[in-house]
C-alpha cells in the first residue's frame, strides 16, 4: 500500500503524492531559542524524525527542512535580562538544543536556516503582498509597522476551521491603534531603541514570527513543496498566517500536506515554558535512558496526545527490555531486512497507514515473542532491523539490560508513584503501576505499615 498521512488542511488520509516523483520536501518549524528545549518539543521533533527516516526508509529522496527562529521579542528579552547580545544568547542555546536532539537520536535537518539569514526575502514577500494590497503600514504617532490585512485574504481559516466572524467575537487580538483591524497581524514591526533591525522601505526595523517561516520555506523548498509540519498549537495563528501570507503573495498552495503531531500533557495541560510545568530534554536525560524516551515517544500515535508521568518511563522501560531481551537471547544474523517476511510486512503496512507507530510496535513484540520461543538469528536480525527504521534496538542488548536491570531506585520510584495515585484517587494509574511492576517480576504487598515488594 502507498503512504498515506492525515493532511490537517482536508481532515482526512489521502496517499502522499510528491511533486516531483522520487522526492518529498518536509518543513518544520523549528526551535524559538531562548531557553532550553523541553519533553514538549521533543514529542514534536520526535515524531517529524520518525517520519523522514520511514520515508527515506521507502526509498524517497527526502530534503527535511527545520527552521531556527533567532530574533524574536523572547530572545531579545533574555539578552537584556542577561546583558548578552541577542547572537550569544541564540547561538548558546543553539548549541544546547543541536546536544540535547543528538543524545535523543534526532537526524539533523538536511537544512536549518535562521530567521536573521533570510531578512531579505522576507522584505521581498512584504512588499509583494503590499502591491496586491493585503499589506499596510501604519499611520500616525504609532506608525511604522506593517500588517497584514486578514479579512482581505479570502481563504483565512481553512486550516484551523476558524471563521473571521468567530475571531472577532472571540478578540483574540487586543485592538491596536496601528491594526486597521484587530484580527490584523504584523509583517514587520518598526525598530525599538537598542532592539536588533534591518533597513527597509518602512524604515528599520525587524520581521514578525509568522512571515519568517513563510520566507525560509519559500527559500528552500519552493512557493509549494510537499509536507509542513508542526505542533497543534502552531496550527492558529502560525500555520494559518503563514498560508494568508505565502497564498496572497504567490497565488498557490504553501504546502500539500499539513501534518500536527499530538501534545505532550501533564496532568490536563500542554507541557509548556508558559505554564511552568515543563521538563528540560536535558533534565530528563538525567534521569532516564535517552532510547527509552525516544521509545516513550513514539510508541504513542503521532496525533495522539501523550500523557507524562513516572509511571509511563518506567512502563516504557519495561516494554523496550522486552525487545532487548529477545535480541540478547538469539544473536541477529547482520542480514538485510525481508519485507516479505510476515512481521516485517506488518511492520511496513502499519507504517504506510499514517506512520501508525503502535501497531507497528505490536509487531516488534510478535515478533519478539517468537524469537523467544525459538532463538532464531533470522528473526532477531528481523528486530533490530526494523527497530532501526525507528531509531530502537541498534544498542547493544546485554549492555542495555545491565541499565535496566538497576531496579531497587525505580521500584521504590514506582510505589512512591504508585501511593500518590492511590491518595488522589486514580486507581487506573495506580493499577497500571502494579501491572507494570508485576511484569518485571516484582510483587507489591499492601499492609498497615505501607507497601513491601519481593522478587516473584
Amino acid at each position: 500500500m502507498p503512504l498515506e498521512i492525515y493532511n490537517t488542511l482536508s481532515r482526512s488520509k489521502h496517499p502522499l503524492q510528491p511533486i516531483v516523483p522520487g522526492r518529498v520536501g518536509l518543513y518544520v518549524c523549528g526551535m524559538t531559542v531562548y531557553d532550553y528545549c523541553h519533553l514538549g518539543h521533543a514529542r514534536l521533533f520526535m515524531a517529524m524524525d520518525m517520519a523522514q527516516r520511514w520515508m527515506r526508509v521507502l526509498g524517497l529522496d527526502v530534503t527535511y527542512v527545520r527552521n531556527i527562529t533567532d530574533i524574536e521579542d523572547k530572545i531579545i528579552r533574555r539578552a537584556a535580562e542577561n546583558g548578552e547580545t541577542v547572537g550569544e544568547v541564540t547561538d548558546r542555546f543553539i548549541r544546547y538544543m543541536n546536544d540535547d536532539f543528538a543524545a535523543l537520536g534526532l537526524a539533523a535537518p538536511d537544512s536549518e536556516p535562521r530567521a536573521t539569514e533570510y531578512v531579505p526575502q522576507m522584505l521581498g514577500l512584504i512588499e509583494t503582498l503590499e502591491q496586491k494590497e493585503l499589506a499596510y503600514q501604519a499611520d500616525g504617532a504609532d506608525g511604522g509597522d506593517v500588517n497584514f490585512a486578514v479579512r482581505k485574504f479570502s481563504g483565512y481559516g481553512k486550516l484551523s476551521g476558524k471563521s473571521l466572524d468567530d475571531l472577532r467575537a472571540g478578540e483574540r487580538v487586543a485592538v491596536e491603534r496601528s491594526k486597521r483591524d484587530p484580527l490584523d497581524f504584523v509583517l514587520w514591526k518598526r525598530a525599538k531603541p537598542a532592539e536588533p533591525s534591518w533597513p527597509s522601505r518602512w524604515g528599520s526595523g525587524r520581521p514578525g514570527w509568522h512571515i519568517e517561516c513563510s520566507a525560509m520555506a519559500c527559500e528552500t523548498l519552493g512557493k509549494t513543496f510537499d509536507i509542513h509540519g508542526g505542533g497543534p498549537d502552531l496550527i492558529f495563528p502560525h500555520h494559518e498566517n503563514e498560508i494568508a501570507q505565502s497564498e496572497g503573495a504567490h497565488g498557490v498552495p504553501l504546502a500539500n500536506v499539513w501534518m500536527h503531531c499530538g501534545a505532550l500533557r501533564v496532568g490536563d495541560e500542554k507541557m509548556s515554558k508558559s505554564l511552568g510545568n515543563m521538563m528540560t530534554i536535558r533534565d530528563a536525560l538525567k534521569k532516564y535512558d535517552a532510547e527509552v524516551l525516544r521509545f516513550f515517544l513514539l510508541r504513542p500515535h503521532y496525533r495522539s496526545q501523550i500523557a507524562f508521568t513516572e509511571a509511563l518511563i518506567v512502563e516504557a522501560r519495561t516494554a523496550l527490555s522486552r525487545l532487548y531481551t529477545a535480541l540478547r537471547d538469539a544473536e541477529a544474523d547482520g542480514l538485510p531486512l525481508d519485507w516479505n517476511e510476515a512481521h516485517a510486512r506488518r511492520f511496513q503496512e502499519a507504517m504506510n497507514d499514517d506512520f501508525n507507530t503502535p501497531i507497528a510496535l505490536a509487531a516488534l513484540f510478535d515478533l519478539a515473542g517468537e524469537i523467544n520461543r525459538n532463538k532464531s538469528a533470522r528473526l532477531a536480525g528481523q528486530l533490530r532491523a526494523l527497530g532501526g527504521t525507528l531509531g530502537l534496538l541498534q544498542q547493544d542488548p546485554a549492555q542495555f539490560l545491565r541499565g535496566s536491570d538497576d531496579d531497587t531506585a525505580g521500584i521504590e520510584l514506582l510505589i512512591s508513584v504508585r501511593a500518590t495515585a492511590k491518595k488522589e484517587k486514580k486507581f487506573d494509574e495506580a493499577d497500571r503501576v502494579r501491572k507494570t511492576l508485576l511484569d518485571r517480576g516484582i510483587v507489591l504487598e499492601d499492609g498497615p505499615s505501607g507497601t513491601t515488594w519481593r522478587r516473584r
